[in-house]
């Protein structure tokens, strides 16, 4: 494989490892949110915005996350024939399905930038009591897409070192 292929699967991976391990840690954001919206509600003052906060923590959790859970492959797969076959002939099925899952993202990238070019043009704001503007969640959404969608590259250039004998 040509040097620029291995410095951007390289890159790519360190990157989405560093960012998916950093997203671990929201899961405690949300707790400790959520255990201020406890306190709260037992002291008869409940917090507005506690429970959308909570919301668009754990959105960010689960796309920041996805990329780095892609990588290390521990996403849920339906593996009833795929798990007893060769890592070749896996690869090869990765190379020919990977295709439908760049072409899912790009459409899902696309409707993330148009809603998040939106949502700044307007100063979207959701229709709550506590109405947060949306533009920093459908930006996160937007990124963590693009990050998904350079993750499902360096797969694919993964899957074709494979097929070629190579290493990565």
């Amino acid at each position: 494989m040509p040097s620029w292929v291995r410095a951007y699967v390289r890159w790519v991976e360190a990157f989405n490892y560093r960012v998916g391990r950093t997203a671990m840690y929201l899961l405690f954001v949300i707790m400790g949110i959520l255990l201020w919206s406890s306190i709260t509600k037992i002291a008869r003052v409940p917090s507005l915005w506690t429970l959308e906060m909570a919301q668009f923590t754990l959105v960010a959790y689960y796309l920041l996350g996805a990329p780095y859970t892609f990588q290390l492959g521990t996403n849920v797969r339906m593996d009833l024939l795929y798990a007893r076959l060769r890592p070749r002939t896996q690869a090869m099925w990765d190379v020919v399905t990977i295709f439908a899952l760049i072409f899912y993202l790009g459409v899902m990238l696309y409707g993330a930038v148009e809603s998040t070019i939106y949502s700044f043009e307007t100063g979207e704001r959701n229709p709550t009591a506590w109405r947060p503007v949306l533009w920093p969640i459908k930006t996160i959404i937007c990124t963590s897409f693009v990050l998904m969608l350079m993750q499902a590259v360096a797969h694919l250039f993964r899957d074709i070192a494979i097929l070629r004998g190579e290493e990565l």
